[in-house]
């Protein structure tokens, strides 16, 4: 096998010795990856001899083989396609902000020229044209409040309204005739180079570049590239020939592997079979009886049906649902399916599988062996059910990711509408995931609202708006307040509405949350370790800023897990969301709680 391997390097390298002979130097690797345009002169790759293309047209090649044009002063332009005989080279700023790139074009300082060029002078408002005429609006350097546009430099200033305006530059731009009605938004536009630098090599297998030579004068030549020789030709097919030979030697090697290879085979292909499990599939009924063994092992039972343990396979765990045979059942069902079907994140349950044989439906999902938040934050008999502030921080910003992913992560946002302790379950690690999806709504990102014709959710996490519109419209803070009910009640280690206190006070929790931290005082809640007293804090502050009563008061996911994830001592005290519970616009002065927002009817 050595002796094999010795002589086909020692061929390879007499192949390559002559191919190396036999082909110019300025011929080799000239195009960046497969789809790039081909480099030729003038343009030269700039790790090329300088004799490969004429001063000013070099190019380079990025990380990702897309061709780079650099030009004077530091700007750099991705190159597209390259047209030799017209001498045209399409290009197009790589961050798709060509206003940002012309303040420091200076073309003057190179062989290009725009093909078609325009003057503009760009300015800054504080207030919107984009309905007025002459404005060009260039969305990439706008800022909110503060949008940009660009002007041409043959309008008369008076006849535009700038006077919430201030100019930025002037710069010249290429004109829009070829790439798109507004070019500081196109993609591409057209760079040409007027100077015939070589000309027209005779044919014959000649090619152009400059003459190597110390004169400050840039000559061109024409000279003619070796063809292949017949020793080439017979040196690779020997080479062939031996490389056949090493291919079917290793093949036999590798189809002869001893005993433990073959079991690291047969390890990976039981892997594939359990991953392959994973997939959300359609299973029958009898199926689901054979999963669970005949409904051996309850897990749980509830109105919605019972839960029991099953195994797909010695490895793979799963629980399966089996619902009820009632009216809402069917709506359920494809609520979960086509909801939990095409979710995948950390944080939201998966679903495995799910059965729909005549009557009889059943919900597959991955098993998770520490069952629901539920059980740890409101259990009094057990002790080791309790968790740290530290992992009750993860698991707070856990469900808010998998929250923020449901909202703006999938291609229509998905509203949950029964965010509560009972539908987190924790894995091994105490990781949180979503589940029970049976109330959840499709929409589209763009719409501002969701009409609902019946009251969803669990009293007690259900958001105002949800119960009246006169309090605002249904939207994705409706999943915001019931996250914040959540939070509250990890904090209090019991449900925010409990008449079995001693204290009338702390009846309503939230609110005896809210006057502890108004006044400055600590809320002294099962603290043990230092730090806990913080993460208490912040929690309290967080869920208490969700659940304001009026919609556009409440974050929105995102912003709930920066705060969850920031230094506690920077967030600030809401508003106080019980001092006023009346849902009357005189409750905050002011506002107004009824907006037009688009309606969009529930999606079947």
């Amino acid at each position: 096998m050595d002796r094999y391997l010795c002589l086909f390097l020692f061929l390879f390298l007499t192949l390559f010795v002559e191919m190396r002979g036999g082909r110019d130097e300025c011929m080799t690797s000239n195009r960046c990856g497969d789809q790039g345009p081909l480099i030729q002169f003038p343009f030269r790759l700039k790790d090329r001899p300088h004799h490969c293309g004429y001063p000013g047209f070099e190019l380079s090649c990025t990380e990702n083989n897309q061709t780079m044009l650099d030009l004077p002063v530091s700007v750099k332009i991705l190159v597209k396609k390259i047209a030799y005989k017209s001498r045209e080279i399409i290009v197009q700023d790589p961050d798709n902000c060509l206003a940002r790139q012309l303040r420091n074009f200076n073309l003057a300082a190179s062989p290009f020229y725009f093909k078609f060029e325009r003057d503009f002078t760009l300015f800054t408002c504080s207030s919107d044209k984009t309905e007025s005429y002459g404005f060009q609006s260039i969305p990439c350097l706008s800022i909110p409040g503060n949008p940009v546009y660009a002007v041409h430099s043959s309008r008369y200033v008076e006849d535009m309204d700038l006077s919430s305006c201030r100019r930025l530059y002037s710069a010249s731009a290429p004109s829009n005739r070829d790439y798109g009605d507004s070019m500081f938004n196109a993609r591409a536009f057209s760079l040409k180079w007027s100077k015939s630098i070589c000309g027209s090599c005779p044919g014959g297998g000649k090619i152009c570049r400059l003459k190597k030579s110390n004169s400050t004068e840039q000559e061109t030549e024409c000279i003619k590239v070796k063809g292949v020789s017949k020793k080439i030709i017979v040196t690779g097919a020997i080479f062939g020939f031996f490389l056949l030979v090493l291919v079917i030697v290793m093949l036999y090697r590798v189809y002869s592997s001893d005993k433990v290879e073959r079991e690291n085979r047969v390890k990976v292909k039981k892997f594939l079979e359990d991953y392959e499990a994973l997939k959300p599939s359609r299973y029958s009924y009898v199926d689901v009886k054979r999963i669970t063994s005949q409904f051996k092992d309850k897990l749980g039972q509830g109105g919605y049906g019972t839960v029991y343990k099953g195994k797909l396979s010695d490895e793979v765990f799963v629980a399966v649902k089996i619902l009820n045979n009632s009216q809402g059942n069917g709506e359920e069902f494809i609520n979960e399916v086509a909801t939990m079907g095409t979710i995948h994140h950390v944080n939201i349950v998966r679903l495995v599988g799910f059965c729909a044989d005549r009557f009889k439906r059943a919900l597959i999902y991955e098993y998770l062996p520490n069952e629901s938040l539920e059980k740890f934050i409101f259990s009094k008999v057990v002790k080791n059910y309790s968790l740290s502030w530290k992992k009750l921080q993860e698991i707070a910003i856990g469900i808010a990711k998998g929250i923020e992913y449901l909202h703006q992560g999938c291609d229509q946002r998905i509203l949950h509408f029964d965010i509560k302790p009972h539908n987190i379950l924790l894995d091994h690690n105490f990781n949180p995931k979503i589940s029970d999806f049976g109330l959840a709504k499709l929409c589209s990102k763009e719409q501002s609202a969701v009409s609902m014709t019946i009251v969803r959710g669990t009293m007690g996490y259900i958001a105002p708006e949800v119960l009246s519109r006169n309090f605002g419209n249904v939207s994705y803070k409706s999943d915001v307040y019931s996250f914040g009910m959540l939070l509250l009640e990890m904090v209090g280690g019991r449900k925010n509405i409990d008449v079995s206190v001693e204290s009338t006070s702390q009846v309503y929790f939230p609110e005896w949350i809210y006057n502890h931290l108004d006044i400055g005082e600590e809320l002294h809640i099962r603290i043990e370790e230092e730090g806990d007293v913080e993460i208490a804090k912040k929690l309290a502050i967080v869920g208490l800023s969700c659940i304001q009563w009026c919609p556009v008061d409440r974050p929105s996911m995102k912003i709930v897990v920066q705060m969850l994830e920031g230094e506690g001592d920077k967030l600030t005290m809401p508003p106080n969301p019980f001092a006023s519970t009346v849902p009357t616009n005189l409750s905050k002065p002011g506002r107004v709680f009824q907006q037009e927002l688009a309606i969009i009817s529930e999606l079947e």
